[in-house]
C-alpha cells in the first residue's frame, strides 16, 4: 500500500503538505493544481487512508434476552457476538449488562449504552434517567429518546409475499411470534404479521385460518406448529415464516407426513441464520446483515457522543433473499 512518503515525493512537495491535504485542512497554502495532483497521485498508487476511531469508554450494552430466548433463536447470540467485536475494532469500550442484572445495574455514569431484546415502559423511564444516549437494535420501542437500528421486516414480508404471488400461489399462511406491548407486557401483533395481513388483503388472498401465532421462536415450537397445521388439512401451497427456527420445525413437520417441500407446500423464511443452508431441503430466508446493523448501531452512538446530535434517528436495514431448495 502507497504511503503519504512516497506520494509526496512524486508530488515534489513534503510530506506534511500531502497528510493535511488528504485530510482535507482548507488552511493550507497549497496551490489548486498541487491539491488536485496530490489527490490524483493517492488514488493512482492505491494509497488508503487509515481511519483513526476516537476512543468511546464507558459504554453498555443491555443484552435483555433471557436464556430461553437465546437458545430458542441463534440469531441474537450472532448479534451479541459480532456487537462486542465489531466495538473493539472501532475503539467503543463496552461492558455487558444482563437483563437477570436489571436496569439498577446500569451506571449513572454512563457514557451512552446499546441495547438488544425487549424493555417495559418502566425500564425505559429508568434508563432514560440514567443515560439519555442510547441505540436500540432490533427495535424501536421509543423513538422519541432513542436511537434505534432495526431489520426492514415490512419490506421482508411484503417481497416474500410478492414472490408467492408471481409464482401462482394462491393459499399462502403465515406462521410467526407475538410482539409485546411495551407499557402492559401483553402481546400484540408483531410488524411481521401485519405486513403479511396488509400484503395478503392488497392481492384479496387473507385467510386468518392460515395465520399460526406463538409467543416462542423454537425449533420445536414450529414442529408442533406444523404438525397443527397437517391435523387440520387444506394446507396451504406456501407459507412465509418469521424466523428460520420455527421453519426449521415446520420443514421436520411436513418430512414427517411426507409432504414434499416445495412441490407440496412453498417455505420462505427470516434470519438465514447458518442452519439454514443444511436443513432438508435447504431454507430459502432473507438474509439480515448484522455486521450492517452492528456498524449503523455504532455510528448512531458516536453521532450521539462526539457530535452531540440531539435528534433521534431511526435506520431500517434492507436485506437480501438467499433462495434455495424450499421455494
Amino acid at each position: 500500500m502507497a504511503t503519504i512518503k512516497e506520494i509526496a515525493e512524486k508530488v515534489g512537495v513534503s510530506s506534511a503538505a500531502v497528510s493535511r491535504v488528504l485530510n482535507y485542512d482548507e488552511n493550507i497554502s497549497v496551490s489548486e493544481e498541487k491539491r488536485k495532483a496530490i489527490f490524483k497521485t493517492a488514488e493512482e498508487l492505491g494509497y488508503k487512508k487509515k481511519i483513526v476511531y476516537s476512543k468511546i469508554e464507558n459504554v453498555a450494552l443491555l443484552y435483555w434476552v433471557t436464556q430461553e430466548e437465546e437458545l430458542e433463536d441463534i440469531y441474537y447470540q450472532t448479534l451479541y457476538t459480532e456487537l462486542l467485536s465489531y466495538a473493539k475494532k472501532v475503539n467503543v469500550h463496552i461492558h455487558v449488562v444482563t437483563k437477570e442484572q436489571g436496569i439498577k445495574s446500569v451506571k449513572n455514569d454512563l457514557t451512552a449504552f446499546i441495547a438488544i431484546g425487549w424493555f417495559s415502559r418502566k425500564e425505559l423511564d429508568a434508563l432514560y434517567k440514567k443515560c439519555k444516549k442510547g441505540v436500540f437494535i432490533n427495535t424501536s420501542p421509543d423513538e422519541k429518546l432513542f436511537d434505534a437500528v432495526r431489520p426492514n421486516f415490512d419490506s421482508f414480508v411484503t417481497q416474500m409475499v410478492d414472490y408467492f404471488v408471481e409464482n401462482k400461489h394462491k393459499s399462502i399462511g403465515f406462521v410467526g411470534m407475538y410482539d409485546k406491548d411495551i407499557n402492559t407486557g401483553e402481546a400484540v401483533m408483531d410488524v411481521r404479521e401485519w405486513s403479511f395481513r396488509q400484503s395478503m388483503l392488497y392481492y384479496n388472498l387473507l385467510d386468518d385460518n392460515d395465520i399460526y401465532i406463538t409467543n416462542h421462536t423454537s425449533v420445536e415450537e414450529g414442529l408442533n406448529i406444523g404438525r397443527s397445521i397437517i391435523s387440520k388439512g387444506n394446507i396451504p401451497t406456501a407459507f412465509v415464516v418469521a424466523s428460520d427456527t420455527l421453519a426449521v420445525g415446520l420443514l421436520q413437520a411436513f418430512n414427517e407426513q411426507g409432504i414434499r417441500i416445495p412441490e407440496d407446500v412453498a417455505i420462505f423464511s427470516i434470519n438465514d441464520v447458518s442452519v439454514a443452508r443444511y436443513v432438508s431441503p435447504p431454507l430459502t430466508s432473507f438474509h439480515i446483515d448484522i455486521p450492517t446493523i452492528c456498524d449503523s448501531a455504532i455510528s448512531l452512538l458516536r453521532e450521539q457522543v462526539v457530535r452531540k446530535r440531539k435528534v433521534t434517528k431511526t435506520i431500517m436495514i434492507n436485506g437480501t433473499p438467499h433462495f434455495r431448495s424450499s421455494c
